[in-house]
């Protein structure tokens, strides 16, 4: 991965999950690091040595403070998000709400804040999912927020095109994250939903952090100059299929 060396990059959701997975992989590629995220003592434990940031993404004001003391960046990607289960007609209104704040309307702020600190020819990943492209039961509201998140990614490929910075999104599939615990807890059947989830894709397993990392760190970095404005599933091949 020596196309992150010495890059400036931003990571949110970095105390847990796939952030702190990449955030330690984009630093043992030599990238500079940048740790956004609600608890410091979880960014801390990420990786000790980047500067961190107790940030709430969703707050407006707050996003803009901190653009207006960020130095200049090569890169963002931005893995923070909550997940919530329910349909569309059990999901509440300040539910719905909840994850549109955590998984669209946090990746907006940032973007829209920090466009102008990126440098020309840099790269911004968003995590979305691949449950934005094919509907599952008892997803409704984190699925529609991580629709957005796509459309955002080609939204900004293009309005960034000039200054020749790119902007994907990845969808994953299930990863055993704690994103992924918190669905278990609320389950009758934790391990027969756990084996469901590993069974829903061709490969027949969940995937891991690291995977994920990595085709950000592709992404992210000199190999992947001509990609933009792409939603690229990582589930297994269950996109493809299913």
């Amino acid at each position: 991965m020596s196309g992150l060396r010495g890059k400036r990059i931003l990571v949110t959701g970095a105390g847990s999950g796939i952030g702190r997975a990449a955030a330690r992989l984009f630093w043992d590629s030599g990238a500079e690091l940048i740790l956004a995220g609600r608890r410091l003592a979880e960014l801390q434990e990420t990786l000790w040595v980047a500067k961190h940031v107790v940030l709430d993404h969703t707050d407006d004001a707050a996003v803009a403070a901190f653009a207006a003391e960020c130095p200049e960046l090569d890169g963002m990607f931005l893995a923070a998000g909550q997940l919530a289960m329910g349909s569309v007609a059990s999901t509440s209104l300040p539910e719905f709400e909840g994850m549109l704040a955590a998984n669209l309307r946090g990746p907006w702020l940032l973007c829209h804040h920090l466009g102008d600190r990126l440098r020309e020819g840099g790269s911004v990943v968003l995590v979305g999912s691949n449950i934005g492209l094919r509907a599952i039961p008892d997803s409704a509201a984190y699925s529609v927020a991580k629709a957005g998140v796509h459309m955002l990614a080609k939204v900004l490929a293009l309005e960034w095109a000039p200054r020749r910075i790119r902007c994907n999104a990845i969808a994953p599939g299930p990863v055993h994250t704690p994103m992924v615990d918190v669905r278990l807890s609320g389950s009758e059947d934790p391990d027969g939903d756990l084996a469901r989830l590993s069974a829903v894709n061709p490969l027949g397993r969940m995937g891991t952090e690291v995977e994920v990392a990595l085709l950000a760190a592709h992404l992210l970095g000199n190999e992947s100059t001509w990609t933009t404005g792409t939603v690229i599933p990582i589930d297994g091949g269950a996109t493809a299929v299913f």
